[in-house]
């Protein structure tokens, strides 16, 4: 059964009319080899001029940062044979201070673009007039036990948005369910007949719900493209939780259109509708250090940018050729189907002669965080798991050296929690080997002393450059958004965003230590073979009981009380060494609490810390979406 374009529109019946889904437009959809294949059009006509230099100055200014402390370390150590602890606390350094550098220039080229104020690249702009279309893109919503009001609420204010534009008629969206629970199914099914109502036949929407959910997400997407695929040249990519205005949407199907080269094209979603403390610290942290970041990086990455799943505008005919995943050989979790999958789709298409390109100046797209640290790990586990999986992609046939780049970043990611675990114990451990060497060493064990000692001048400048490079893309980010007058203004003013950001980074700490034990425990999870599973995700309420809270930080709080008093044991200087560490695991229940309750981030709300423009002056895609969230509030017209 096909969707009539306008008119009148037939209540749904799902025992005849589900899935209610337009004829089919097959597309092939080859699985594509990993151990064969080569790398097609090295060089892109979207790809920016001087893009070697660009890269030349991330990586070379990288390079040269990492020699002069790694020798400056070395420095350090110089005195007497380097033992086996001292060349792994070497090794340890070096590669954290590459990563942390390479993070610095690529926040640097970002803070200059941002502060020049420089133009949209692929004739992008965020006024003027919309391209007029001659192709026909499908937005497609995938979604696996979402709560069904919240999602097609934000639905609805999409497609809203978009026939506002007056091309409509290029449009269509489909709602991919791969939902396992049947009154949530059942729920999606009301609550699509009740959006088709809604909108009246101005805009295409279909539903279709899997028996089989085989390959998650990728899979999900996969079995539109080979049934539906060749009806649309574009598809957009949207998360449950996803929100772009319809000139958005528009402005990105006109960039495919005018570049036949171009594969994917992809904006900075904005966090928004944190409500508490944790998520309102993300939305401000990705608003005001956010856009350093992406610039950099976008500048960089030039015509091989990487996805990151969603918000993104794809060719359909691109990702049909060149992004069907194949089952990774061996046992789970490395083997088996792809989980971060963007990621890999992305270095396929590159390597099938595509170019793939972010643009983070363009406005109009959003997402939501989660609420909670809690809801973070839960997901960064999945997530770890996911891209620890790509070593396995890593060695494949004609990838862009740029793509391996993306891959190796995701890995470090993960692998960078447990090798500052180990660098804080090596460097504690080599005092410690030192003090019990001395005859009389027993209690003048300080590794502050220690290390300062060596060579004080020398050690205070290799703290103080590894500390700057470490804040310097966030110290960046605030200073762009204070030279910003319209962005200061909108975030509460200069006392409000620097209140923020001490706060944010307080906060940020505290957590820290957390992370860094979970983020280890979930590496060493995933490397013994233990999967991650796949939940849905919780979107609102952050909050735990304190049973719950107990069960899951219980055991590092009492670590960190064993810690401290051991720490004091041995030395007070030990203990005032550890104490940013120890106050994050004994802390780490009220932490956790306070910041995943709903009134403490409200009040933080009232006082506009941790505000943003899209929490000042809500975009109209946003006040509509929250009312048809909230059916108590008095709903906005239909027709923007």
């Amino acid at each position: 059964m096909s969707e009539p374009r306008a008119g009148a529109v037939a209540p749904l019946d799902p025992s005849t009319d589900a899935p209610w889904l337009p004829p089919d437009a097959p597309l092939d959809m080859p699985v594509q080899a990993l151990h064969a294949g080569r790398l097609a059009n090295r060089r892109l006509p979207t790809t920016p001029p001087g893009i070697g230099w660009r890269r030349l100055f991330v990586f070379g200014g990288t390079a040269a940062l990492t020699l002069v402390a790694a020798y400056q370390m070395w420095w350090l150590m110089r005195s007497g044979d380097v033992r086996v602890l001292e060349g792994v606390l070497l090794v340890l350094f070096v590669l954290l201070f590459a990563w942390i550098a390479m993070s610095f220039m690529g926040a640097l080229a970002g803070f200059a673009r941002v502060v020049a104020r420089r133009p949209l690249r692929l004739g992008l702009d965020t006024g003027g007039p919309l391209p007029e279309l001659s192709t026909r893109t499908a937005l497609l919503v995938p979604v696996y036990n979402e709560d069904p009001q919240r999602t097609f609420a934000g639905v609805r204010a999409i497609l809203e948005s978009v026939v506002a534009t007056g091309q409509g008629d290029r449009f269509d969206c489909f709602i991919l369910s791969d939902t396992r629970k049947a009154d949530i199914a059942a729920a999606e099914v009301q609550a699509f007949g009740t959006l088709r109502a809604q909108l009246a036949g101005r805009i295409g929407v279909y539903y279709r719900r899997r028996d089989d959910n085989r390959e998650r997400k990728a899979g999900n997407i996969a079995g539109w493209v080979r049934r539906f695929g060749g009806a649309y040249a574009h598809m957009l990519i949207l998360d449950a939780d996803s929100l772009m205005s319809g000139a958005t949407i528009v402005r990105l199907s006109g960039a495919m259109e005018r570049h036949p080269d171009l594969a994917l094209v992809q904006t900075l979603p904005v966090v928004v509708n944190g409500s508490t403390i944790f998520a309102r610290m993300q939305q401000f942290s990705g608003r005001v250090y956010g856009p350093v970041v992406a610039h950099g990086v976008a500048w960089w990455h030039g015509a091989e940018s990487n996805y990151w799943g969603h918000n993104a505008m794809i060719r359909t005919r691109a990702f049909a050729e060149c992004a069907g995943l194949p089952e990774l050989g061996g046992r789970e979790p490395f083997g088996g189907t792809v989980l971060s999958h963007d990621f890999v789709e992305a270095a396929l298409m590159r390597r099938g002669g595509w170019a793939l390109h972010m643009e983070p100046g363009l406005d109009g797209s959003y997402e939501e965080g989660p609420p909670s640290l809690t809801d973070m790990l839960v997901r960064d586990r999945r997530w770890c798991q996911g891209n620890l999986q790509h070593a396995m992609v890593l060695p494949a046939r004609g990838l862009h050296w740029i793509s391996r780049t993306h891959l190796l970043v995701g890995i470090g990611h993960y692998f960078t929690a447990p090798m500052w675990a180990m660098l804080m114990l090596v460097g504690l451990a080599i005092p410690l080997e030192a003090a019990n060497a001395e005859p009389d060493g027993g209690g003048r064990y300080s590794p502050l002393s220690y290390w300062r000692e060596a060579d004080p001048e020398r050690f205070l400048w290799v703290f103080a450059l590894t500390m700057g490079l470490l804040f310097a893309p966030k110290l960046l980010g605030l200073l762009a958004t204070l030279l910003d007058r319209a962005t200061r203004r909108a975030c509460g003013g200069t006392l409000r965003l620097l209140a923020g950001a001490l706060l944010e980074t307080v906060l940020a700490a505290l957590m820290a230590p957390v992370t860094m034990y979970l983020q280890s425990r979930g590496v060493a999870e995933v490397l013994a073979g233990k999967d991650s599973g796949w939940d849905a995700q919780r979107r609102d309420d952050g909050s735990l009981p304190l049973s719950a809270l107990v069960a899951r930080y219980g055991g590092l709080t009492l670590f960190g009380i064993g810690a401290g008093i051991v720490a004091y044991l041995v030395s007070p200087g030990l203990a005032a060494w550890m104490s940013p560490v120890i106050a994050g695991l004994v802390l780490s229940i009220p932490v956790v609490a306070l910041t995943s309750a709903r009134s403490p981030g409200e009040w933080l709300r009232r006082t506009g810390v941790f505000a943003t423009p899209e929490e000042t002056t809500p975009p109209e895609i946003l006040a509509r979406a929250d009312g048809y969230r909230h059916p108590e509030s008095v709903e906005r017209p239909a027709q923007a």
